[in-house]
């Protein structure tokens, strides 16, 4: 690892304006690199802490007004604005390697290696322009690929956060040579000490026990089959659903809750500032991980891990590079919930099983180093290996 003396000066490049867990990412591991003593030179907007799920409401205003391809030309136009940002951050401060977070239409960072030879080291979070077309929609299509497809072929070395988005990527122009996965991590400091017993008071949460979600709710998270097992038949009476977070499924939740004669068993809490999480996560002893995409590594299920909680989610191959069935979690057939509804009914009702998995499930993060220092520490070693050759 990187020795004692051996700082250096990371030029980091982003576009992220929500705050979200994209922006957590970001601050969580630039703290890593100051930590360490490295220096940050920021080319981006404000990642300053705020409640999870803000975003900037300028930048929702214009999305939901204003066309699709003149949304995406606004994005070209500030890739073509950022890079004399770049560029003149790269003349005043001489920084030893270019760190960018990938985005669309943003070609800056790949220019910018090309004109000065600057080490370009690229965070690939998700395949976005498959994403983007998938959910969305995407107008520009061509020109997406193509800067994404430069992006890849310019970069000395690429981040992505699973092995599935590494293949992913490498069907896109990157190459295996250029790859290191790192899956996203924790500060186990912040997570020390922390207690929900108040919090569990607060709700009429004592001697229950809770199942949990943190995150953005949307209607394919399924909550609402979540909902449904509160009133199976072999569901320990005594459980409760803590939502933490809000989205645009959280009211028919509630709906369907009163509905089943069970919304005093579901609590929705809202947004919670970034310093409030381990205290909820400490009051939760099950987590939900109900859907996710093929690609991802959820910053979520980290969280889960470090609060010593019993995850269930998708047996899918970017979940098992995490997890493990009956060791540390329980997985059910992605999309398959009768399987979900049985885990939960299951760990619900077995103490010791609880007490087992989430055991587990805390030493994954000391035995394979889910942590922002230790990502942190691997970038850093990569760049003075190539300052050496």
């Amino acid at each position: 690892m990187t020795t004692e003396g051996q700082k250096l000066k990371i030029l980091y490049h982003h576009r992220v304006a929500a705050q979200d867990g994209q922006s957590v990412h970001i601050r969580e591991l630039v703290a890593a690199f100051e930590r360490q003593g490295h220096e940050i030179v920021f080319v981006g907007p404000s990642i300053r802490p705020s409640s999870l799920g803000e975003e900037n409401r300028l930048l929702k205003w214009m999305r939901r007004l204003l066309p699709r391809f003149v949304m995406e030309l606004m994005e070209l136009a500030y890739g073509f604005r950022v890079y004399f940002k770049l560029k003149a951050a790269y003349e005043k401060h001489k920084p030893d390697v270019l760190y960018e977070r990938y985005n669309l239409f943003l070609p800056a960072g790949s220019w910018l290696k090309q004109k000065t030879g600057i080490p370009y080291f690229v965070e690939v979070n998700a395949p976005l322009s498959d994403e983007r077309a998938e959910y969305t929609g995407l107008t520009l299509k061509k020109l997406a690929r193509r800067y994404e497809k430069q992006t890849f072929e310019n970069a000395d070395r690429l981040f992505p956060v699973s092995q599935q988005l590494a293949n992913i990527i490498c069907d896109m122009g990157a190459t295996p040579d250029q790859i290191t996965v790192l899956h996203n991590g924790i500060v186990p400091s912040e997570y020390t000490g922390a207690d929900g017993s108040q919090l569990r008071s607060n709700l009429g949460l004592e001697n229950k026990v809770v199942l949990g979600f943190v995150g953005f709710i949307r209607e394919w998270h399924r909550l609402d089959r979540i909902i449904h097992v509160l009133k199976h038949h072999g569901t320990n009476p005594d459980l409760h659903l803590l939502v933490v977070g809000d989205g645009p499924a959280v009211p028919d939740c509630q709906a369907l809750a009163a509905e089943l004669g069970v919304d005093h068993r579901v609590h929705f809490v809202g947004f919670q500032d970034r310093n409030a999480i381990p205290e909820h996560l400490a009051a939760m002893d099950i987590a939900l991980q109900p859907a996710v995409t093929d690609y991802a590594s959820p910053l979520k299920i980290f969280e889960y891990l470090i609060a010593g909680l019993v995850t269930i989610a998708p047996d899918q191959p970017n979940i098992r590079e995490i997890l493990t069935h009956e060791k540390d979690s329980l997985l059910f057939d992605a999309g398959n919930f009768e399987e979900a509804e049985a885990a939960i009914v299951r760990v619900s009702t077995d103490t010791e099983l609880r007490k087992r998995l989430g055991a587990a499930s805390r030493q994954l993060i000391d035995d394979r180093k889910y942590t922002w220092n230790n990502n942190a520490l691997v970038i850093a070693d990569l760049v003075q290996a190539g300052k050496k050759r």
